[in-house]
């Protein structure tokens, strides 16, 4: 096997030490964080409230302004997922507004035989028809409106569901440098938690807006035909109880989002006293009591501040309340008026009366849903970005697939940086592994180790340099098809909450179908078959307590999973980091028999990870990393001949486990401490 490796970088020693900052002691008493006035203050803000309350600070224009742009969105997600219960809706919709427009119109027929001149039968069996006529136009509109009801229940369910299937199709497939990115995790957990789920909610919103505007624009295009001048009666009636409900929108809005915020800082102190990790230490720590009074204290100022904002709610109420009634009688007095000089039959006037009731309803019902639709668009907004995004940091694809077998794997000059951090993960790392050997990476926390097996399975792309298997650059791979021929085993594996035998067939993409002879040998290699040996229903047990019947493992037990996992996956090249760290010492020795020398395939690249060394003393080739560097290779004898970094670290291992000697008694040593231990170094 051949390598190349740069030269170890000695440190600079004319660069100073950073200063070690000292620490005084603490004050004799404080508090347990974020004591202002403000008892929201020092509450990072969480995903899922990012836009609530945005109504608050929005001007009228502005959400005006956008109920185009949003009813024209949820138009085009409705007419993709169904283009013919999309067009049931809007006919429907239309053709309800119409009716209520016409049975307007009928009311006033009625009234006018009602009041018309004449004996009072003459003029009731004269105004039977028209009440014959409203009864009817009732009912069609109530038919109309079931219409619109089951149309939309056939088409939001489907935007829901074509949206969240592209949506996980998108994010299950993004590179993993997206995914280690903190702000992009607040971004998709923010478009699924509410951008899914205000999508699907939209649909009715948009109806609902739909209805009132229409409602509203009926209104006004009968007024206009009773008498042009009762139209400025009619905005001098409904603007005050408009102005009104946007004033409590508003506050509502306002008082919504601070409330999240205070009952925010309230849940940690009520998860640290249901909290299932942290109970055996709130007890043992008698920690109970100082969180009950932070609680107290918390619950407290969140009730005095609950009652505050209410009462500001109230009088708000009450304001808009005044306002409005006071434009009413304006209104209704001006009505009067007419009716006195002859400008207006009185049954128009009453018409006029029942129209204008209608559109102060229809108006307060339009504030209402257009601040809603307002601040659930930002939430679509939000997820139609992530998913723009997400199409954008797919991982590579390519018609060329990765070969099911290998018998080189070359890193030439390989480098790469983590996106924030300013010294490289990986500096010009070169190596070549060659099927059938075992390589180890070992070193510092931090050296390299990992990113390298990152870089080796295709989940991040080399910066710098080039990766080749059998000569062939990765770059020209489809990587999902590079990422199918590796087998990686982590330190912290997935416990999925699956039977034991879907979490060992998930490695080759099917909780389903499983090749028996080689999961059993696989269970068997790593130990995992005594696991689910003693399982209720062994192959079957559902490996999680959230389901009825279903079992936990230890940390140990489940690295064991892990380890069956990546050998079930039969791949050519298998990474293993870490994999034993919570196994017990037969468990772990039993793993290295099998992986190290008893391999299930004798042409499969084994790379092992591990910090201890005592388990890398019999791979075919040692790789130390350094600060991103490949300082030493070798094999074990070799690298303590050189007398380098992994003989320093062997030897201070090693020393862990030889005895210590007590002073002499007698003239005789005491052996006391722990004796070496069978296959650990020493």
């Amino acid at each position: 096997m051949s390598a190349r490796t740069p030269g170890a970088t000695p440190p600079d020693s004319s660069v100073p030490s950073p200063r070690t900052p000292t620490l005084g002691p603490p004050p004799s008493s404080g508090t347990a964080g974020g004591d202002g006035a403000d008892i929201t203050e020092g509450m990072e803000e969480a995903y899922w409230s990012v836009h609530d309350g945005a109504v608050a600070t929005a001007t009228v224009r502005e959400i005006l302004g956008g109920l185009p742009r949003t009813t024209r969105r949820i138009g085009r997600l409705a007419w993709r997922a169904d283009p013919r219960a999309t067009l049931a809706v809007i006919t429907c919709q239309l053709a309800s507004a119409a009716m209520t427009a016409f049975g307007l119109l009928a009311s006033v027929g009625v009234l006018r035989e009602l009041f018309a001149d004449g004996p009072t039968p003459e003029r009731v069996r004269a105004a039977v028809l028209q009440v014959l006529l409203v009864a009817g136009l009732l009912t069609l509109r109530a038919l109309l409106d079931a219409g619109v009801g089951v149309a939309q229940a056939r088409v939001t369910p489907k935007i829901r569901t074509a949206l969240e299937k592209e949506f996980l199709r998108l994010t299950a497939h993004v590179r993993l440098e997206a995914v280690e990115d903190a702000d992009w995790h607040d971004e998709v957990f923010r478009a699924y938690d509410r951008g899914l789920f205000y999508a699907r909610e939209l649909i009715g919103q948009v109806v609902a807006l739909a209805s009132a505007a229409l409602g509203l624009a009926g209104t006004l295009g009968v007024l206009a035909l009773l008498h042009p001048a009762l139209l400025p009666l009619m905005l001098l009636s409904v603007l005050p109880v408009g102005i009104a409900a946007v004033r409590s929108a508003r506050a509502r809005f306002h008082s919504f989002k601070r409330w999240n915020a205070l009952q925010r800082r309230l849940r940690v102190f009520t998860w640290l006293l249901l909290d299932q990790d942290a109970a055996a230490e709130v007890r043992s720590d008698t920690v109970q009591t100082a969180l009950l009074d932070e609680h107290d204290r918390l619950i407290t100022r969140i009730a005095e501040e609950d009652t505050r904002l209410r009462e500001q709610a109230a009088l708000l109420h009450l304001k808009g309340r005044g306002v409005g009634g006071l434009g009413t009688a304006v209104t209704y007095g001006a009505l009067t008026a007419m009716l006195i000089g002859g400008w207006l039959p009185l049954a128009a006037g009453a018409s006029a009366v029942l129209a204008v009731q209608s559109g102060q309803a229809a108006l307060t019902r339009l504030v209402d849903v257009a601040h809603l639709v307002y601040e659930h668009a930002l939430w679509v907004t939000d997820l139609e970005a992530v998913l723009e995004r997400c199409r954008g940091l797919q991982m590579r694809a390519g018609t060329r697939q990765a070969p099911g077998r290998v018998a080189t794997i070359e890193l030439d000059d390989v480098s790469f940086t983590y996106a924030g951090k300013p010294e490289p993960a990986l500096c010009r790392v070169s190596m070549t592994l060659t099927a059938g050997e075992t390589v180890a990476f070992v070193g510092t926390n931090g050296g390299g180790k990992t990113t390298a097996s990152k870089l080796l399975a295709g989940l991040h792309e080399p910066q710098g340099g080039t990766i080749r298997w059998d000569g062939v650059d990765v770059r020209a791979m489809d990587a999902r098809s590079l990422q199918r021929q590796v087998a990686f085993v982590l330190q912290e594996p997935v416990r999925f909450p699956f039977s034991a035998l879907a979490n060992i067939t998930a490695s080759t993409g099917s909780l389903t179908d499983a090749d028996p002879d080689r999961a059993l040998a696989a269970a068997r290699a790593s130990g995992a078959d005594q696991v689910i040996a003693r399982l209720p229903e062994q192959w079957n047990t559902l490996l999680s307590k959230r389901f009825r019947g279903g079992q936990d493992l230890s940390g140990g037990q489940w690295a064991k999973m892990a380890v069956a996992r990546g050998l079930y996956n039969d791949a050519p090249l298998l990474l293993l980091d870490e994999p034993t760290a919570s196994m017990d010492p037969p468990s772990e020795h039993a793993v290295y028999e099998a992986v190290l020398r008893g391999r299930l395939r004798e042409d499969q690249i084994t790379v092992l990870i591990s910090h201890r060394l005592a388990s890398v003393v019999d791979c075919d080739r040692i790789y130390v990393f350094d600060a991103g560097r490949v300082v030493e290779e070798g094999t074990h004898a070799e690298l303590l001949a050189r007398d380098g970094l992994y003989a320093r670290m062997f030897a201070l291992q090693a020393a862990a486990y030889q005895p210590a000697t007590a002073p002499a008694v007698d003239g005789t040593p005491a052996v006391v401490g722990t004796p070496a231990v069978d296959g650990a170094p020493g």
